[in-house]
């Protein structure tokens, strides 16, 4: 029996791209299209591409009901704003139905810290310290929160994933140093989600390139910080500095860290990738610098690392590409979905 998920949020981009993935998928299929909007909307309206695709009945949006929810479906996503599915998620696992929770509302496991960052009480903190953080390449068979059989799952944000991915392998194989990791990161404008921004319009963006949020104070930076800390068994703390690109979907990261000493070469660096990554099949280790148009529309990431030396000095940099909206949110979610379930990752997203 296939199976049948729900999408509680379906107007935004993760939720239209969680349709998209989910109708091409051969093991599971949308049942129930959950959404706050009143009146009820067609979503083939707001994503003319889905028409022939869902029919009449599927493609009405209808209210955010869990018991309903749980007659309709086995797994909710919830593709909802940041503060908004701890709301939703309670009654959802009361009533038997799996979460994957695509918001920051269970990525951080420390409640104060998530306090701290969204500036918001969280009102779930039973199901905050249960979560599974579903970043798969690293914390898949997790002591105590494997993702398989899980109930609810965190999946990450799209910084953090780049991010934690490319580090990864040079703090457990010990090449890098913890401290001074710099994280200079950029994103399409998709990154902020479909409801109207003036500054996000693309002819306010075209021609530009900035950086934006408070230096050390985006909320992705305590996310990656934790995802680094875990690795390594000790507290991590990179500077993450995010700018927006003039382009609609997308990430690229470039990051500096300090090899541990003059020892570390190329090699050393090609191979902590390779075993940390050789077998997974959605990380591409690639030998020219990363593209962001290479990755579009894919669950890939595509990773570059190696050693720059200027004088008597060196960094390693490492770079990592994805599609923000698919390994990003979406696919990842899928990728999740399908671990949770015990179904190759790959499924429905190759």
């Amino acid at each position: 029996m296939p199976i049948d998920a729900a999408i509680v949020g379906p107007t935004g981009y993760t939720g239209s791209h969680l349709i998209d993935l989910l109708l091409r998928h051969p093991e599971a299929r949308p049942t129930y299209l959950a959404s706050r909007r009143e009146p009820s909307i067609d979503v083939r309206d707001a994503f003319p591409q889905l028409r022939g695709r869902l029919d009449d009945a599927l493609a009405m949006t209808r209210p955010i009901d869990a018991a309903a929810i749980a007659d309709a479906a086995d797994v909710a996503f919830l593709a909802l704003p940041h503060t908004a599915s701890m709301a939703v998620a309670p009654a959802l696992l009361d009533a038997g139905v799996r979460v994957i929770d695509l918001s920051a509302d269970y990525r951080l496991s420390d409640r104060a810290q998530f306090e701290s960052v969204y500036d918001v009480p969280h009102t779930d903190p039973e199901n905050l310290g249960s979560a599974v953080y579903g970043l798969p390449e690293l914390f898949r068979d997790a002591p105590g929160a494997s993702l398989e059989g899980a109930t609810l799952v965190a999946n990450p944000g799209c910084y953090p994933t780049a991010g934690a991915l490319a580090i990864a392998p040079l703090l457990s194989h010990s090449l890098v140093k913890a401290e001074g990791i710099v994280v200079n990161a950029a994103s399409g404008v998709t990154g902020a989600g479909r409801s109207t921004k003036t500054h996000l319009l693309m002819s306010e963006r075209f021609g530009g390139y900035m950086a934006y949020g408070d230096l050390g104070g985006h909320r992705h930076q305590p996310e990656m910080a934790q995802s680094l800390s875990r690795v390594a068994g000790h507290d991590v703390a990179p500077l993450f500095v995010p700018h927006l690109l003039p382009v609609d979907v997308g990430i690229l990261e470039t990051i500096y860290l300090d090899p541990v000493d003059g020892d570390v070469t190329d090699a050393d660096l090609k191979e902590a990738y390779q075993d940390a990554y050789g077998d997974e099949p959605f990380v591409r280790l690639v030998d020219a610098m990363p593209d962001i148009r290479h990755v579009r529309g894919t669950n890939f990431v595509d990773l570059h690392v190696g050693l720059a030396r200027f004088g008597e000095s060196s960094k390693v940099v490492a770079m990592a590409a994805m599609d923000n909206l698919i390994k990003g949110a979406s696919g990842q979610a899928v990728q999740n979905m399908n671990a949770v379930f015990g179904l190759p990752e790959t499924c429905g997203l190759l």
